[in-house]
C-alpha cells in the first residue's frame, strides 16, 4: 500500500500523518510506504515545522528528515490512496485529478471532518496530532478489513 498525505503548505499537518502513519503502520506490521506533499509552494525543500517536529518526538515519532514537496500530478499513479486534511485540500487534489480513478483515490483523512490548521496557534498541535492518530489507526483498521 502506498499512501500520500496532502495538506497546504506540507510543513505541519501532512508531516504529522506521514510519520503517524509510517509508525503505525510498522507498529501492526504492514509494509507501507507513506509520503506527503503540499498544494501550496512555499516551504519546498523545508523540513516540518519545528511545532510539528517536537510534537511528533513527543509521541516517539522522527519526522525531523522529511522534506517538503508539492503534489504533482504523477503522484495519481505513484499511490495507491491520497488522504487530504481539509475541503481546501480536496478541492485543490480534486482539480488536479484526470479522470475518476484518480479521483477514487482522494478522501478526507477524517472521513468527513477536517484537520485544522495548526499553523497560527502554537496550542493546535497536540490536539492535532491526536486528531491525525486517530484518523491513520480507523485508516489501517478499514484498509486491512476490506
Amino acid at each position: 500500500m502506498k499512501i500520500l498525505m496532502v495538506c497546504l503548505g506540507n510543513i505541519c499537518r501532512s508531516p504529522l500523518a506521514e510519520g503517524v502513519m509510517q509508525h503505525l503502520s510498522k507498529e501492526n506490521g504492514l509494509d507501507w510506504h507513506v509520503d506527503s506533499a503540499g498544494t501550496g509552494n512555499w516551504h519546498i525543500g523545508e523540513g516540518p515545522d519545528r511545532r510539528s517536529t517536537r510534537t511528533a518526538r513527543n509521541h516517539g515519532i522522527d519526522i525531523s528528515g522529511q522534506v517538503c514537496r508539492l503534489f504533482r500530478v504523477s503522484d495519481f499513479d505513484e499511490f495507491d490512496r491520497i488522504f487530504v486534511m481539509d475541503k481546501n485540500n480536496l478541492k485543490d487534489i480534486l482539480g488536479m485529478a484526470r479522470n475518476e480513478d484518480d479521483e477514487k483515490k482522494i478522501k478526507l483523512l477524517l472521513g468527513d471532518k477536517i484537520v485544522p490548521d495548526p499553523y497560527y496557534d502554537d496550542q493546535q498541535f497536540e490536539p492535532v496530532f491526536k486528531m491525525i492518530e486517530q484518523g491513520c489507526r480507523e485508516i489501517i483498521e478499514s484498509l486491512r478489513q476490506n
